[in-house]
């Protein structure tokens, strides 16, 4: 039995395995209707979500398997000061995988450690959220047709930003990757990953301030919300926040298939302008979260497609 906590539970050559059946059920879904016919998942969602449990769900019915569970603490006995442990060793007997969502980092570790099922980490505080990683990796692959020699702008909020620090993780082990990182003083990458990774594994990597600098360079821009919470006063936020939004005008240099990317949701980071440009691929990236999903459940439950079955 296997859990999935952190993107980088799975190798090189496993993510691959993993994407190649990805993208398969993508082009074939009719092949696996009946793949996960009679198992159950387990959806618990201590905090509010809609794309990733939705597609949780919709990739479980998807391959005729059934759906429990809740989506927000208060449904739970979470409310009347059930503990973690308690509340997924019982699930575990009603289901025969979970997706679990905490804000406490490293609750889905804990609750592995009591179970008899897979479980699969959705997002815990702001350590990991594995899925995600995984979805944009095969956004990546399916939009760029590779994960390597490709150049990456990280553009918004990168401190706090736990998608930012899973991806670049999940990145570093592909050869030539150069990573541009693009935002306020306040928000810049925290120095861990910058020793742990960039340094660690002798990457490339540059800061900047603005997105016009560096546009034409661009094979992938990631971006997230410069949120103005984060700022020690409102001047700051002000002065900044508008060279951290994307529109039309900031694409005129980019790259013809350039990869637009963004974990959603969105506030405003996005003109919605861009969205009918034919490199916005967030709305696309979301689908594909749903094919990776699928693929995820039957790899850690161990079903193959019902032609081989």
């Amino acid at each position: 039995m296997r859990h999935l906590m952190s993107p980088l539970d799975f190798s090189v050559e496993e993510l691959e395995t993993l994407l190649n059946l990805a993208g398969d059920i993508e082009k074939h879904p009719e092949k696996y209707a009946h793949a996960c016919e009679g198992k159950k998942l387990a959806t618990l969602f201590y905090e509010p979500s809609t794309r990733t449990r939705l597609s949780f769900e919709a990739a479980m019915m998807n391959l005729g398997g059934t759906v429990l569970g809740f989506s927000s603490a208060n449904s739970s006995s979470a409310s009347k000061g059930e503990s973690v442990s308690d509340t997924v060793r019982v699930v575990s007997g009603y289901a025969d995988i979970i997706a679990m969502r905490h804000p406490k980092e490293g609750a889905p570790y804990a609750a592995a450690r009591k179970l008899s099922v897979p479980i699969i980490n959705a997002g815990d505080g702001g350590h990991n959220h594995p899925t995600q990683t995984l979805t944009d990796l095969m956004t990546i692959r399916r939009e760029k047709g590779k994960l390597d020699n490709l150049t990456i702008g990280m553009c918004g909020d990168l401190k706090f930003g736990r998608t930012v620090h899973s991806l670049i993780k999940a990145m570093s082990r592909y050869e030539n990757i150069n990573f541009i990182m693009i935002s306020p003083e306040e928000l810049r990458l925290p120095d861990y990953i910058i020793k742990d990774v960039f340094e660690k594994k002798n990457i490339k990597y540059k800061n900047v301030r603005t997105m016009e600098e560096v546009m034409p360079e661009l094979d992938i821009l990631y971006m997230t919300r410069v949120q103005k919470e984060r700022f020690f006063n409102e001047a700051d936020y002000i002065r900044l926040k508008d060279s951290f939004i994307l529109d039309e005008r900031k694409l005129v240099d980019a790259k013809k298939d350039l990869c637009i990317m963004h974990p959603l949701p969105r506030v405003n980071e996005i003109s919605t302008k861009v969205d009918d440009d034919p490199r916005a691929c967030y709305f696309k990236q979301a689908l594909y979260g749903k094919y990776v999903r699928m693929a995820l459940i039957m790899t850690l439950l161990g079903v193959s497609a019902d032609e081989d079955r």
